[in-house]
């Protein structure tokens, strides 16, 4: 049996126990990772997804984390006074493992989502019932996610922070107009 599966813009065939270098995954070595992405299944009776095949996956493990080799782009430009130039390129893939190809009942959220980008902890917490600290201004993502880091995961929470609590706070620097703000935002 094999399946087509699609990641990083490429489609690859792959049956279980091929080895890949796929574009740059956030996943480190030795984790799961399972792709939803599956456009056809193959073997005895194949099937063509519409334009994924639903409930099917692809479970690999992570290898490594490794580099392509390195692409040079010369170029020169012929006649007297003419100009050289030379840019290189080191693609930055990762090496999986394919374990497993789920045909049916494969789970929706998968066993870590390979997108390219690993989920976030704000993303997390607010699946978790805090709320979107972003919402707060001066409060970016970065910023939302050092509070989360620190406990800080609702507007009741930083409402009720006094001056000794935000001098303790070494994660990021919170600003007295950010608890006025949660004051506002957890009332309404």
């Amino acid at each position: 049996m094999f399946a087509v599966l699609k990641t990083g813009g490429k489609q690859y065939k792959v049956q279980a126990g091929d080895v890949l270098r796929v574009e740059k995954l956030a996943a480190d070595a030795g984790e799961k990772i399972q792709f939803n992405d599956v456009l056809m299944l193959g073997g005895d009776a194949p099937v063509v997804g519409a334009p994924f095949v639903a409930g099917a996956a692809v479970q690999a493990e992570v290898i490594d984390q490794v580099k392509a080799d390195k692409v040079i782009h010369f170029v020169r430009r012929r006649r007297k006074h003419s100009s050289k130039r030379t840019k290189g390129h080191r693609q930055k893939l990762t090496l999986i493992k394919i374990t497993d190809i789920l045909t049916s009942g494969a789970d929706a959220t998968g066993i870590k989502a390979a997108t390219g980008k690993g989920a976030d902890v704000p993303a997390s917490a607010a699946a978790a019932g805090a709320d979107d600290l972003t919402k707060i201004t001066g409060v970016g993502p970065a910023a939302a996610k050092k509070l989360v880091e620190a406990g800080l995961s609702s507007f009741a929470q930083i409402a009720a922070l006094s001056d000794a609590d935000i001098a303790a706070i070494d994660a990021v620097k919170v600003k007295p107009e950010w608890v006025e703000q949660a004051k506002e935002l957890a009332q309404a």
